[in-house]
């Protein structure tokens, strides 16, 4: 199953509730025609709130949302050629999976025998055809997400909105419902949005990430791009992985995985261990110093064949070309 897809544009952005501080802050971001791409970032940073404003479910104070060749910045939810997966999944209790799937066909008057074939056809591609005829309460967590996410492709939209969709799974499911995610968009052809306070599920599912701070957008660009070469401090410290540390004046981001640790006295940053956590394939060791908490990434052999303690003194430092300058 594919679907036309578009180009998404916002331009300047904004939503002002009252006379405060504005919750998106004149963004502008461009989302190409059947990518994958994740809105990150805190609570309270403007992602929902600009993932509402394209669905059309709260509208922009001021600026514009392009979907193609259209603006449908004022049009009606049900006009702008955009679907809405809903964190909760909002099924109707009282309707099977079927009938959930088939519902915006009903508002849209297509007769029942063409909306319960498409429905059919849609529970089929999310592997739910066997569970068509029970009702939520019949369904796991899992399985609720599918249907919902049938429920919004059945209007064949250009673009689809999903508010934080697998935060209510289990780790396990999790990782599995990442990989459906994204092969279900790859074969479908269209763009997701996808809204997520978690770095991990951004940087397995997007082909574009967007960071979001305070209303506004911190830095944008691939997976790679932002971990490796996180633009600010806020980027570095939220994406997790990286030290902030001072160098010459300025401040730097180097990955924890290639922090150095050496025992006090040489060259370097003056630490103390704080703790050590065991991770299988590697050894967490978090220290105190100066310039703050700095963690440091250890190969489980190398830790091994010289093991750190709580309360050891310790010196951190790092290679030049894996020192990162981030913007003041």
């Amino acid at each position: 199953m594919s679907t036309d897809s578009a180009d998404l544009e916002l331009v300047a952005l904004c939503k002002r509730y009252g006379a405060g501080t504005p919750a998106v802050d004149a963004i502008n971001l461009q989302v190409r025609a059947g990518s994958y791409c994740c809105l990150l970032g805190p609570s309270g940073c403007g992602k929902t709130t600009t993932l509402r404003m394209i669905a059309g479910h709260e509208v922009a104070t001021e600026g514009d949302i392009l979907l193609g060749a259209r603006n449908i910045t004022d049009l009606d939810a049900t006009q702008r050629g955009t679907a809405m997966m809903f964190q909760s999944y909002a099924l109707f209790p009282h309707l099977t999976a079927l009938d959930n799937v088939a519902f915006g066909l009903k508002m849209r008057g297509v007769d029942a025998a063409t909306r319960r074939k498409r429905a059919a056809e849609l529970l089929e591609l999310v592997a739910m055809g066997a569970y068509a005829a029970r009702k939520p309460s019949e369904l796991s967590g899992g399985q609720q997400q599918r249907v919902a996410l049938a429920r919004a492709l059945i209007t064949n939209p250009k673009v689809l909105l999903l508010d934080e969709p697998l935060s209510a799974l289990d780790p396990f499911l999790r990782v599995k419902m990442r990989a459906e995610l994204k092969r279900w968009q790859k074969e479908l052809g269209f763009s997701f949005v996808h809204v997520t306070h978690s770095q991990e599920e951004a940087m397995a599912l997007a082909d574009q990430v967007v960071v979001m701070n305070a209303g506004r957008i911190e830095q944008q660009g691939t997976p790679h791009e932002i971990f490796n070469a996180p633009r600010t401090e806020f980027v570095a410290r939220f994406m997790g992985g990286h030290n902030v540390l001072p160098a010459g004046g300025a401040k730097v981001a180097v990955r924890s995985d290639r922090t150095l640790l050496s025992r006090a006295g040489g060259a370097g940053l003056a630490a103390t261990v704080h703790n050590v956590e065991y991770q299988g394939t590697y050894v967490l060791v978090t220290l105190a110093s100066a310039a703050g908490e700095i963690a440091a990434m250890l190969a489980e052999a190398a830790f091994d064949a010289a093991p750190w303690s709580p309360g050891e003194a310790a010196t951190v430092s790092w290679q030049g070309a894996h020192a990162h300058a981030l913007q003041s």
